[in-house]
């Protein structure tokens, strides 16, 4: 039998209730929260009193009202509370960002270094330097970081494995926090997939049920489920790029042979398309030189579309035929390729899924594009607090 609901614990939930109410439905007035939420007009008003102290309410002038009485005064999320700050390390490139509780980039900058030679702790010093200049950047409080790695991550901040870094094993968040330049904020660690399915559904969520598809050097993907990231038994979901698509072929990294990341990753489309990897060449001058020759319709760079498109259709199809999303969202690189991309993996997806014909698949860009993820784990902090603002309220009451 559950125990009595405490006192505490009443005040805790109908303080996200209220706070859940302005974020959805802004602007709302304190009425319009108590007549939705059935609590009091006299609680709501006692709890808008507890966002508004920490900031995480506004006030903002009532509309004009045409029928009798006074008009009700305005709430919505307050853009200068709390930040959230997203980190992230790809294999080419470091990123930071912090994100508002309006979901507004307040900061963001990408510093373009290939990790792959370099050692955890170098690494994690830039991002600790990246991290407190993105603090400095902003006449705003930051309330807890957030670090997007492209690998299996553990609940304490572990990296088991990241191939294309070369990581195994490695403690994230210890050296990190340790670095000199850390400012001094709480951070937690999670995949970079799964923190750019998280910045689609906050920001232009295709469905309640979704496949972000994360397209870098190594490719990783982010499963959403009735509105929900479905992480798995381990919190390892949604390795895509390590799904085999050539039983026979290229080796990979990760040391299997045929993986999707060996056909479709950012690396393969430019080998495919007679690009290669010229290391005075960025990642974001390779794609935009791909798109340029694929505007040109250059035949080299559209075989090469078409081969990772169909690869990237192999596996999505697989995906759709086990957890029936009905929409696959291409984020990362493949974001900005996807015109020449999409058509090809929709293809994919009619042969291959077996409810097709009755339903569907769509296939879109991300809205956030290439950013999603930095933009995704500085959003998905502010996401946690806004489900349960209690202690940052305690903090400023």
């Amino acid at each position: 039998m559950d125990g009595p609901v405490r006192q505490r614990s009443l005040w805790q939930h109908n303080l996200a209730l209220v706070l859940g109410h302005v974020g959805t439905a802004t602007p709302t007035s304190r009425a319009e929260i108590a007549a939705t939420t059935g609590l009091t007009r006299a609680t709501v008003s006692s709890l808008v009193e507890d966002l508004l102290r920490a900031d995480l309410v506004a006030e903002v002038e009532p509309a004009p009202r045409t029928g009798a009485g006074r008009p009700a005064t305005g709430l919505v999320l307050c853009p200068n509370g709390p930040t959230g700050l997203g980190l992230e390390i790809n294999v080419d490139y470091l990123s930071a960002a912090v994100v508002d509780l309006t979901g507004a980039v307040r900061h963001h900058v990408v510093h373009r270094v290939d990790q792959r030679d370099r050692a955890p702790e170098q690494v994690l010093a830039d991002v600790a330097r990246m991290a407190a200049e993105a603090v400095g950047g902003v006449d705003l409080t930051v309330a807890a970081a957030r670090l997007a790695v492209p690998g299996l991550v553990n609940g304490n901040g572990l990296v088991r494995v990241a191939p294309n870094l070369g990581w195994r094993d490695v403690d994230v968040r210890g050296p990190l926090t340790a670095a000199p330049h850390w400012p001094d904020l709480p951070v937690s660690v999670d995949n970079e997939a799964n923190l750019g399915a998280l910045g689609e559904l906050a920001v232009a969520p295709a469905s309640p049920s979704f496949l972000y598809v994360s397209g870098e050097v190594g490719i990783g993907a982010g499963v959403v489920l009735d509105g929900a990231l479905f992480r798995g038994a381990h919190g390892w979901s949604g390795e895509i790029g390590h799904v085999t698509v050539a039983p026979d072929g290229l080796v990979c990294r990760c040391g299997a042979r045929g993986c999707l990341e060996q056909y479709a990753g950012q690396e393969a489309i430019t080998r495919a398309a007679g690009i290669g990897r010229d290391p005075a060449l960025s990642a974001d001058v390779a794609v935009a030189t791909i798109v340029e020759l694929a505007s040109a319709s250059d035949p080299g760079v559209l075989d090469a579309l078409r081969g990772a498109g169909t690869a990237l259709g192999i596996a999505a199809a697989g995906v759709v035929n086990v957890l029936d999303v009905d929409t696959v969202v291409l984020g990362g690189t493949f974001a900005a390729l996807a015109d020449w991309l999409g058509s090809h993996v929709e293809r994919e997806l009619r042969k291959r899924v077996l409810t097709a014909e009755w339903s569907p698949i769509g296939v879109r860009a991300s809205a956030l594009g290439a950013s999603a993820t930095v933009v995704g784990a500085a959003g998905s902090v502010l996401r946690d607090l806004r489900a349960a603002p209690a202690s940052w309220v305690s903090v400023h009451r």
